[in-house]
């Protein structure tokens, strides 16, 4: 009995010591971990100085100006004062070329470049015998220079009558024949000059028509510089708003002479650009008025129609002094076209045939002015910014035949 006794005490000795074991180790597990030390606080660095200012400050007496020792006998340090950034130069204001010098240079280049169709005719008409076959040549010489059929057969027919009542041809009688009967076709009687100044208001209003690629917005910068060397004040009006750069390119021409350039926002209202150009011309008190339409092709039914809408819109202001269709010289036949179009949409004034050198047809400035009915005024003799020159028939009939 005693020894169940000291049994059942063991065991309950036994299960007191393990549940203390047990308890122990979960106190143990359940303890949070120590606090975290207090971490060390560090002042934030200093912002940097200069010179003393970057000790720390020391406790020590101020003193004033007076008080402080300059050294004596050494220079006064100069100060250099930073450098000015350099204004932007406004472009440099040309001076166009007179006029009359460039009336010098029509015949020149109209002569080296123009006269086959009057050497063609005067090596034809030196023939011996002048028969049909030789004169069909005269007509075939005629045609193929642009002339156009009628002016040619009027010419021909005038030529044959004054040659038979000649009777003998020397070849300066032959010249004088020719150049008459040229100069005749021509026109010798057209008003040519360009109509800016209106004797009632300023300023003149003059608006330049075309497709692109006939040289339309340089002709009109390069009428600006005529103007310019005259003694005019000019406004451009950049209301061909639908070409790339087009607004550009002729506020460029502008800023090379002085004249002041009116834009608008790419693709927007050429009306409304030619409008505000005339209303600013008027308000600047400027003697003309230049204004470059579009020059899309003139095919388009819609876009002609936009073009006679910017002309009756420009006219709320003043009537418009001239019209001046621009029509490249080598397209012959194809300019006939574009300048009937042109012509059924705004009155047409004026003809400027650009481009007249090189392989452009003499024969052109007659077949379009028996068009339209209208003077050529002005032509182009090159890719220079004073290339444009005013029409002049004996000037140009002499380059055709030479000298």
């Amino acid at each position: 009995m005693e020894t169940v006794i000291l049994v059942v005490v063991i065991a309950v000795i036994a299960l007191v010591a393990l549940g203390g074991l047990v308890v122990g180790s979960r106190r143990k597990k359940q303890l949070p971990p120590p606090p975290p030390a207090a971490p060390d606080i560090t002042a934030p660095p200093a912002e940097p100085h200069v010179g003393d200012e970057a000790e720390t400050p020391r406790d020590e007496p101020r003193r004033t100006i007076e008080e402080v020792d300059l050294p004596g006998g050494s220079a006064p340090v100069a100060v250099e004062e930073p450098p000015v950034a350099e204004a932007v130069e406004a472009p440099a204001i040309e001076i166009p070329e007179p006029t009359a010098g460039r009336l010098v240079r029509l015949r020149a280049r109209l002569s080296r470049s123009q006269n086959a169709l009057g050497k063609g005719l005067l090596t034809l008409l030196s023939r011996e015998h002048l028969d049909e076959e030789t004169w069909e040549e005269v007509e075939d010489t005629l045609l193929t220079a642009d002339v156009g059929v009628l002016p040619t057969q009027e010419l021909v027919e005038a030529l044959r009558e004054r040659v038979k009542v000649l009777g003998t041809r020397t070849p300066a009688e032959l010249r004088g024949l020719l150049r008459e009967e040229l100069l005749k076709l021509v026109g010798t009687d057209f008003d040519r000059s360009v109509k800016t100044e209106p004797e009632d208001r300023k300023p003149g209003i003059v608006m330049v028509v075309g497709v692109n690629g006939t040289g339309k917005t340089t002709t009109t910068g390069k009428l600006a510089r005529v103007l310019v060397a005259d003694g005019r004040t000019v406004v451009l009006g950049a209301a061909d708003t639908f070409r790339a750069a087009a607004a550009d390119q002729l506020q460029t021409w502008g800023e090379r002479v002085g004249a002041y350039t009116v834009r608008g926002p790419e693709a927007g209202d050429p009306a409304s650009v030619a409008f505000d150009a005339v209303k600013e011309g008027k308000e600047m008190g400027v003697d003309v008025v230049l204004i470059d339409t579009a020059g899309r092709l003139h095919t388009k039914t819609g876009l002609m129609d936009e073009l006679g809408k910017v002309k009756r819109v420009v006219e709320k202001h003043a009537p418009l002094d001239e019209v001046l269709l621009v029509l490249d010289a080598t397209t012959g036949q194809n300019g006939l076209v574009q300048a009937r179009v042109f012509a059924e949409v705004v009155d047409i004034t004026g003809i400027v045939l650009t481009k007249l050198d090189g392989t452009a047809k003499g024969g052109i400035v007659v077949a379009v002015q028996r068009e339209l009915g209208v003077p050529v005024k002005l032509v182009g003799l090159g890719e220079g910014a004073d290339d444009l020159a005013p029409f002049e028939p004996e000037a140009f009939v002499d380059a055709l035949i030479g000298d």
